[in-house]
């Protein structure tokens, strides 16, 4: 071996380190201005930040504060507009059940300028990745490309995905065997599409259409003829009557809003605990992505008031109106 200049004790090389993809080698401080929002869209004021959400069975927080639950099985646009799509995928939670639940999400950020290249995450049941499906972290080889990263906030559970070119903040996780999503976005990055008119459906921003939509009361006073509660307990082997959905919600949402709501919801039509981390979890990242502390909890609308309601308004307007007309019959005599 010695003749050969070899070692006794076996290779000589170095193992080989893993090569890192393309502009994850180190943080770049030269991004350019263009890379950090809001520089390029040369703002007097401060940006007005949106939200949407979409989590459980599932509901649905539009850009407007619209909460909705919907059926939408299969593919749906979340977002599109001219810096990112999103796609969200959602499967029966039971066999021939209409409870629905995201089992797949895409997430495209389109190539822009010096910032980043095109870069798609995708997130499936059982599979959280915390790298972009190319295998890196960031937006790629080009000067700003650290203006867009992937956090792992919780290994296979919680990632945080931030694109600061466009001031944008994504929150994807892992609660059960399903997903949940989050977005914190700038309104110019919400409204920057082409063509407005021919954008199509965009749930974040128009919400699910009538068809798709399901009313929380309308499934309470039914639910104890359909077959959706008794499929759900015979599934996953938990019971929960309305009384018993409520006390369970209510440890982790102690606000009686419209989280609190969807988490009786979705006890009553899957039967499967998770849902209620999953409104938890929906919840916080409100908290922490929402601009309006104010408009955090949102609750059902009050109903317009029926005529049995208006009766003693009106009844009010004649008894003004009659004591108008005493004063001036009464100022009349005086004058004359």
């Amino acid at each position: 071996m010695s003749h050969h200049n070899c070692s006794k004790d076996g290779p000589t090389s170095q193992p080989r380190l893993r090569t890192l993809p393309p502009g994850d080698s180190q943080e770049r401080s030269d991004s350019p201005e263009i890379c950090h929002f809001p520089s390029f869209h040369r703002h007097s004021a401060p940006p007005n930040y949106t939200h949407c959400g979409l989590f459980g069975d599932p509901h649905l927080r539009t850009f407007t504060d619209t909460f909705q639950t919907c059926k939408i099985q299969g593919a749906w646009p979340l977002i599109d507009n001219n810096y990112l799509n999103v796609q969200v995928t959602n499967t029966p939670v039971l066999p021939g059940s209409t409870a629905t639940a995201t089992s797949k999400l895409t997430i495209i950020f389109k190539n822009f300028q010096e910032c980043v290249d095109q870069k798609v995450y995708q997130a499936e049941m059982d599979e959280l990745p915390a790298a972009f499906i190319d295998g890196s972290k960031n937006g790629g080889d080009k000067s700003g490309a650290n203006s867009l990263k992937i956090i792992e906030k919780v290994a296979g559970q919680h990632i945080e995905i931030q694109a600061k070119y466009i001031g944008t903040t994504i929150v994807v996780r892992q609660v059960g065997r399903y997903l949940t999503f989050a977005v914190r976005m700038p309104e110019e990055v919400v409204n920057a599409v082409e063509d407005k008119e021919n954008q199509g459906l965009y749930l974040c921003l128009q919400g699910c259409p009538k068809s798709q939509q399901i009313d929380f009361r309308t499934f309470h006073s039914q639910a104890p003829e359909t077959g959706l509660r008794r499929q759900a307990i015979g599934s996953s082997g938990a019971s929960f009557t309305q009384q018993v959905a409520e006390a369970k919600c209510k440890e982790k949402l102690p606000v009686e809003d419209l989280y609190f709501q969807s988490c009786v919801f979705d006890l009553l039509t899957t039967g499967d605990v998770n849902f209620t981390l999953a409104a938890y979890y929906a919840m916080e990242d409100v908290k922490l992505l929402h601009s309006n502390k104010d408009k955090i909890h949102l609750y059902e609308r009050t109903k317009d008031l029926g005529p049995e309601n208006a009766a003693p308004q009106a009844g009010l307007g004649i008894a003004k109106f009659l004591v108008t007309l005493v004063c001036l019959i009464q100022c009349c005599a005086v004058l004359l």
